[in-house]
């Protein structure tokens, strides 16, 4: 039989079987249903009587092609494949391994069966990307396992083992052994039965309550809060009981086309490629490869500590903390233990990955036999320039030449730490965000004699244990901490011209983020950011007298709010009392503030600052800050970072607002960047730079 480049067609009998082949992840490119398309009505003119769709390389079929959204489509459209495998005179199966995600599994549920291997992962995660299933999945699906349950999986985005979709009705086999001998063997056998198309289906639609569907979406839609597509992915999961299967499809189709072309959908697909942008550094050399490691050391057992030593065994690193007494050892070791525990309890581990994962992390008291063993040394203490200079002094001394070390620090000068030893080029910065075991994002910082092989151990590393790592320049915060300084002067004066806590919170909350600046303050405690403010003889007129009177946030259980026994947050009449009698005291007379003003307020002087930390090369592009930001600082995907955010805004528009502001408060930081001001005269966006050398 004829073989593309894209589909491979092969006869086996009455059996034939298409091979997906657009590597590395078989996205439905133009060519690809082209060839899908010529391989159904090819194997319907030869007369095979089954057709096997299956994917080579690692997966069945990742979805659409989104580099062509945005762009005319060429046929044949997906539709068109869907119809040819519909009214094929034989039986179509899907055969999934690796997974089948988005287009990929509505291209499945267009079957009339479908068999995977048990740890397939099938989903539909459009509303990730800030959409809906474009090509059926919102109708197919609640017609194959009901409408609440297929809610749950096309509102969350999240996938599923194949196994359960196998329990769930819509994954008709699990096959063992080679799939595809075993999808041709499952078809062979099932040749001349027959099977009811999702689209003719109604035995899980009919008699549907409307009211429970409501129920169950609305608990579905409580943590999105301000994001559209999560929305429309339940109004056309509505549709599959309250309409006709062909008018569904168009109410799918037109929320489709409105959520893609979309602020939030641009924002999220912005983040999608960004994440895959970062890793791509540019400057580095081809043959600069990371070094080896087989084990992982980690000074310090603490909060930080622990965490990371928790992801390297997560993923398969064997890894030691050491701890000066064994008191600290131990009581680091039953932190992550009990973290652990925690995960088995909820039933998202099994009990015999955490005994794998217990086997992985050791401990020790004996620094230098231990660090002599290192492949890679992360040190995660005291956040102290003069006690990470003490312990670096020492690595050098006790680590194998070679040997990587690297600290966690989140805003000391990593040349400065890389002083204290003799191989500097070895030191880098390797920024984890808390907690160190579920958030994603890694600042890798470079210092001024990092080395490319240094570099790219860190880069590599970081990506084997589950991190996004994101390769900054050497300054006081670097890139996320840095951006967010700059906004703490304004939060305080628009508490004194005006604001309470739960203005500003409310309005930050509004826009996405998970917490407002004073919430996040109270969770971390207020004391922290005090003494950060003494060590740099900063003050904070409000905070400090908030601070003063024994208001550390949650666990003094009163901050900027108080709390009742279960962490509730509740405005304080207290706070409210500290801030007036401060603002009396500094003749500052208060006024109503507009939520679009407290917005432009907390949002400028972090871009503002991006725009500096371009300037300076601290980041290579506006991309990198956009997914610090997205990763580790809780700012919601669906707003695409605050560069995106900018240029959505337009920077001359940015440029005369900061101008204003900087006016109005006597902030001097608010005074526009030159990079605005340039690319505001040029009409240009942060989009459109190229990359600078950090």
């Amino acid at each position: 039989m004829p073989v593309s480049d894209f589909v491979q067609h092969v006869a086996q009998g009455d059996v034939h079987v298409l091979r997906l082949n657009n590597p590395p992840v078989n996205t439905l490119r133009n060519e690809l249903r082209a060839g899908l398309l010529a391989g159904v009505n090819a194997a319907k003119a030869a007369g095979a009587k089954a057709v096997v769709l299956i994917g080579t390389g690692r997966m069945f079929c990742a979805g659409a092609e989104m580099t062509e959204f945005g762009k005319p489509r060429q046929p044949p459209s997906l539709t068109d494949v869907f119809d040819a495998i519909e009214g094929y005179p034989g039986i179509v199966v899907a055969a999934i391994h690796g997974s089948a995600l988005g287009g990929g599994l509505e291209l499945a549920l267009a079957c009339h069966a479908r068999v995977a291997v048990a740890d397939a992962q099938v989903g539909l995660p459009e509303v990730k990307r800030g959409f809906v299933p474009g090509a059926g999945g919102t109708q197919r699906l609640p017609r194959m396992i009901g409408p609440e349950a297929a809610a749950k999986i096309i509102v969350s985005g999240d996938p599923i083992k194949a196994s359960e979709a196998n329990r769930l009705g819509f994954v008709d086999a699990i096959i063992d052994g080679d799939l595809e001998a075993g999808a041709v063997a499952w078809a062979k056998a099932n040749i001349g039965k027959t099977f009811t198309l999702a689209r003719n289906r109604t035995d899980r639609i009919s008699g549907q309550d409307p009211a429970a569907f409501d129920a169950v979406v609305a608990g579905l839609l409580k943590r999105t809060r301000g994001q559209e597509s999560p929305k429309g992915c339940a109004e056309a999961a509505r549709a599959s009981f309250t309409l006709p299967f062909e008018e569904g499809l168009k109410k799918e189709r037109e929320l489709f086309q409105s959520l893609v072309s979309g602020e939030q959908s641009k924002a999220l697909r912005h983040i999608f490629f960004g994440e895959r942008e970062v890793l791509r550094i540019p400057g580095m050399p081809a043959e600069a490869k990371s070094l080896p490691v087989e084990r992982l050391v980690v000074i310090g057992g603490g909060t930080m500590g622990g965490g990371i030593a928790m992801s390297a065994a997560n993923n398969g690193v064997p890894v030691t903390i050491v701890e000066m007494t064994d008191e600290a050892l131990q009581k680091g070791l039953a932190r992550c233990h009990a973290n652990w525990e925690r995960t088995v309890s909820s039933g998202r581990l099994s009990q015999a990955e955490y005994e794998k994962r217990r086997a992985l992390l050791t401990g020790s008291t004996d620094f230098e036999g231990t660090v002599a063993k290192g492949d890679l040394v992360i040190e995660a203490v005291f956040e102290n320039m003069d006690v990470k200079k003490q312990v670096f002094a020492r690595l050098d001394k006790a680590a194998r030449p070679g040997v990587v070390l690297a600290s966690n620090t989140s805003t000391l000068s990593i040349d400065e730490i890389a002083s204290a030893t003799k191989r500097p080029e070895l030191v880098v910065g390797m920024h984890f965000f808390s907690p160190a075991n579920v958030m994603r994002l890694l600042e890798n910082v470079r210092g001024a004699k990092s080395s490319w092989t240094t570099i790219a151990t860190a880069t590599e590393f970081g990506k084997r244990i589950g991190k996004l790592p994101v390769l900054v320049g050497n300054c006081d915060g670097f890139v996320g901490n840095r951006m967010t300084g700059k906004r703490t002067p304004q939060v305080e004066k628009l508490l004194l011209e005006g604001c309470l806590p739960q203005d500003i919170d409310k309005v930050m909350e509004g826009y996405g983020m998970a917490m407002g600046p004073l919430a996040t303050g109270d969770l971390a405690g207020l004391d922290i950011g005090a003494a950060v403010r003494k060590a740099r003889g900063t003050v904070a007129p409000v905070a400090d007298a908030v601070v003063a009177l024994g208001r550390f946030g949650q666990k003094t259980g009163k901050g900027w709010y108080m709390y009742d026994e279960k962490r509730n947050r509740l405005p304080d009449p207290e706070v409210e009392r500290i801030i007036l009698d401060v603002a009396e005291k500094m003749q500052v007379r208060r006024r109503k503030i507009s939520d679009e003003e407290i917005l432009d307020r907390l949002l400028l002087p972090m871009v503002n600052e991006g725009a500096r930390i371009l300037e300076e090369g601290v980041a290579y592009r506006p991309i990198d800050i956009d997914v610090v930001f997205c990763n580790g600082f809780g700012w919601p995907a669906f707003r695409g970072g605050p560069m995106f955010w900018a240029d959505t805004q337009g920077l001359k528009t940015v440029r005369d607002k900061l101008a204003k502001y900087a006016e109005a408060t006597g902030d001097a930081n608010l005074k526009p960047a030159a990079l605005i001001e340039k690319l505001a005269a040029e009409g240009g966006t942060f989009a459109g730079m190229g990359a600078k050398a950090a």
